[in-house]
């Protein structure tokens, strides 16, 4: 349709209405009498109004958007001028057929038809009389039906009931445009000059700030005087809730009731919400209560939720208490109650991921293993919980993500180092402001699964406060006697964890607790040998840190006998973090070198490494020559794994006194003073001239003195070294030894054997000296661990000396 078309409306004039009018003036009562006494035609095209209802001798503007409403309204203003309007049950539906619209509504005349600057119609139309749709006739280009005229009911003239009621409208007309400000005042006169008594209750009506359903219930009165008196009741509250408003704008006490002034309050809230895009309180329940239903817990916390949900209905949303009660019903919904995540029970795929993504790690790994065995053939075991302890770097929190994805379980990890507040583990009681769930709890929501694979990282280092001890609230978290009915102060109820595999890591059990060490079964994660750390750094340091800079296998060739020299010349540690930064220094190196365009060296020689790296600067754990008398080598256990250290002592005129210097400790010194009393009783049978003690004082001494030392492992290599010193023998090459000794001479076993063993191969030696109970130590070491090593199992320390000490005297022998 054309604009040529359309231009003509524009120049209609109807009833004596100027196309320059501003006013269309108001029904009097002759225009309303010439109204009623007009026939209504027996078929009418039906216009279907989405959002107002029309009453009779109202004079209301209309936009018609649809091509049905434009086409209807052109053919009509071609013709009579004449339409049916009613109103849509449904504002929402497009295309509104005879179920979807009210069957009363109003006879219109189209007084004018303007075409608007963006384009669309707006028409200006006039009721006339009510009528009822009796038959749709077509639907096609519009609807067309036939019509009756709806019954109407008049009071009788001079009826004072009647005439009450409109002064009661009148009066209350005015006072609400006195009181609503977006009413101009100008409207009152308008009231005033209404003649006719039905079009001032079609006017007022027509003008309600109500929605379509009461209006349409007003229009379907047929009682002139019932649709007055339920016109009286809207203007009432509207009058009532302008005043509330004036109220609360100018704090003034509100003469309303209590509660319906709580209820207005309640609907703004809401309607204010709705604007902004939220959720109103009372879709905020409903939304809970669609939830719950969705949810798998048992009666009894179904219970619980229903019994907290009513409590949060009765609320004022704006105390404080509304949001904690809020907050905590969402963490009843948020809690995946007895949802589990299906175990995968492929054994050997298990393995192969295990394997694929840590290297050695085997008691773990066949731990792991195992537990996915008994699962399998059970289905409803109590998860392990399990607690890796090792020296930092060795891969005991990746092996975690590894766990989850072997089983086919959620990930969680939550960092215990540092942790002091108890509230942390169990939560706050929600009575305070800003209560939460405890962390437990938070990462099982985050998990989404009641049976992830949940990591406890760095368990030794929980602390205690005057805020409690969260080592001890641990407890329960890991006691499968009693983690299946788990209580967060929050929660205010049991949550089962009992399907939960929990996987604490550890560097030191000394700090942990006792009671908290029992309830977990501990593995101990070793640290690698050069090997193990050279095929580490093949097949998983090199190529993550290529990926990571940007580069690819083939821009970088790193070999074993290289990858040896880094780990053995500038790296110092039982894991292999160290390591990844060397090699990513490398891998920058080529980086830069190709961002710039230089050349370099694609497959790295033990030149490029120095050149990158520097000059080896960890060559001090290597072992030294035996050319000294009273040098022996010693092994050690540190929280970084094992290392070697050497035990110097050295002989100078004096009265027999004893020093011993290195940063010692008490029970290390305290080794010393043994190891030199037993040889003071025993010089004759190891050969030494007891008139020395007296004549010579004796120095002590173990280097790297910035570093503290102790402990009684020491006490066989202090005792060798006292015995080289004054006898002036050389001790044995390449050996090496650790253990306690008494002052019986007894050799008693010591900890960290592994560490110690992996230590002594990277020092190059070949022979350890041990005590004899610590042969079982070995026994559970695997075999590619001590290829290379001679070991001698010793239980008195004459059998440490007769392995030790040579014949062979040293250079420069002191005649004593």
């Amino acid at each position: 349709m054309g604009y040529s078309k359309y231009s003509k409306f524009d120049n209609m004039t109807l009833q004596g209405i100027d196309e320059d009018s501003e006013l269309i003036p108001l029904l009097t009562p002759e225009d309303e009498e010439e109204m009623n006494n007009e026939s209504l035609p027996e078929v009418l095209p039906i216009l279907p109004l989405r959002n107002t209802v029309l009453f009779p001798g109202v004079v209301i503007p209309i936009t018609a958007g649809r091509d049905t409403s434009i086409n209807l309204i052109k053919d009509a203003n071609k013709g009579s001028k004449v339409i049916g309007v009613v109103s849509q049950k449904d504002e929402e539906t497009e295309n509104p057929g005879i179920k979807d619209i009210n069957i009363l509504g109003t006879v219109a005349r189209i007084l004018r038809v303007l075409k608007m600057p963006d384009g669309n119609t707006t028409v200006i139309i006039q009721g006339k009389k009510r009528f009822e749709i009796a038959e749709v006739l077509t639907e096609n280009p519009y609807m067309t039906a036939t019509i009756r005229e709806a019954e109407e009911v008049r009071p009788l003239p001079g009826d004072q009931e009647f005439l009450a009621i409109i002064d009661s409208i009148k009066e209350l007309a005015l006072k609400i445009i006195k009181n609503n400000p977006n009413i101009p005042s100008e409207a009152s006169f308008a009231i005033k000059n209404i003649e006719s008594n039905s079009f001032l209750i079609n006017f007022v009506s027509s003008n309600l700030n109500l929605d379509v359903k009461d209006k349409q219930d007003l229009l379907e009165i047929p009682n002139l005087q019932d649709r007055a008196l339920a016109t009286l009741k809207y203007m009432n509250v509207e009058l009532q809730k302008l005043k509330l408003q004036k109220d609360i704008q100018s704090k003034v006490r509100s003469d309303l009731d209590q509660q319906q002034r709580e209820y207005f309050l309640h609907q703004q809230m809401k309607t204010i919400q709705e604007e902004l895009g939220a959720a109103s309180y009372d879709e905020e329940l409903l939304e809970m209560q669609t939830k719950s239903k969705n949810k798998k817990w048992d009666a009894k916390v179904a219970e619980h939720f229903e019994k907290e949900l009513a409590k949060m209905q009765r609320m004022n949303p704006q105390v404080a208490e509304y949001s904690i009660q809020r907050n905590y019903l969402d963490l009843f919904l948020d809690l995946p109650w007895n949802a589990y995540s299906k175990d995968k029970f492929d054994l050997k795929r298990a393995q192969r991921i295990l394997d694929r993504d840590h290297y050695g790690l085997e008691d773990v790994k066949q731990r792991i293993i195992e537990y996915l065995a008994v699962l399998k053939l059970r289905n409803d075991m109590k998860s392990p919980i399990l607690c890796l302890y090792g020296p930092p770097g060795v891969g005991k929190t990746s092996l975690g993500k590894s766990v989850a994805e072997a089983l086919g379980r959620e990930y969680v990890r939550m960092s215990l180092g540092g942790l002091r507040d108890e509230a942390e583990i169990r939560g706050h009681r929600k009575t305070y402001i800003g209560a939460m769930p405890g962390r437990i709890l938070q990462s099982i929501k985050k998990a989404g699964t009641s049976n992830p694979v949940f990591i406890l990282d760095e368990i030794d280092k929980l602390g205690a406060s005057h805020q409690g001890d969260p080592s001890s609230a641990m407890l329960e978290v890991l006691d499968p006697e009693q983690n299946s009915e788990f209580h967060d102060n929050f929660l205010e109820l049991g949550y089962d964890l009992s399907k939960v595999m929990f996987i604490a890591t550890a560097n030191n059990l000394s700090t942990i607790q006792p009671a908290l060490r029992d309830r977990m079964e501990i593995i101990n994660v070793n640290g690698y040998t050069i090997e193990e750390k050279v095929e580490i750094a093949k097949r998983h340091l090199l190529p993550k840190q290529l990926k990571e800079h940007g580069l690819s296998s083939k821009d970088l060739k790193i070999g074993k006998r290289q990858l040896e020299k880094i780990v053995e010349g500038y790296t110092r540690e039982s894991g292999v973090r160290g390591l990844e930064k060397q090699i990513a220094k490398m891998v920058r190196y080529a980086a830069k070198s190709i961002a710039i365009e230089e050349s370099y060296s694609v497959k790295i020689s033990n030149s490029d490494i120095e050149k990158v790296l520097g000059p080896a600067r960890m060559e001090r754990d290597k072992y030294e020559n035996n050319d000294i008398a009273g040098v022996v080598t010693g092994l050690a256990w540190t929280s970084v794994g094992g290392d070697i250290l050497f035990i110097e002592s050295i002989l100078s005129k004096g009265k027999g006194t004893l020093n011993i210097t290195g940063n010692l400790g008490k029970v290390m010194k305290e080794s010393a003073t043994i190891a030199m009393e037993f040889i003071k009783s025993n010089a004759v049978s190891f050969g030494i001239n007891p008139e020395v003690f007296d004549k010579y004082n004796v120095h002590i001494h173990v280097p790297e003195g910035a570093t503290p030392k102790d402990g009684p492992s020491a006490g066989i290599t202090m005792l060798t070294s006292l015995v080289s010193l004054f006898a002036q023998k050389k001790v044995k090459k390449s050996l090496a030894m650790t253990g306690e000794i008494t002052l019986r001479g007894k050799v008693l076993p010591v900890g960290g054997i592994k560490e110690k063993i992996l230590a002594a191969k990277r020092a190059r030696i070949k022979e350890i000296i041990l005590s004899e109970e610590n042969r079982k130590d070995i026994l559970d070491i695997k075999e590619e661990y001590l290829k290379g090593l001679t070991f001698h199992y010793v239980t008195d320390m004459s059998e440490v000396i007769d392995i030790a000490i040579t014949d062979q005297k040293v250079k420069n022998a002191k005649k004593l």
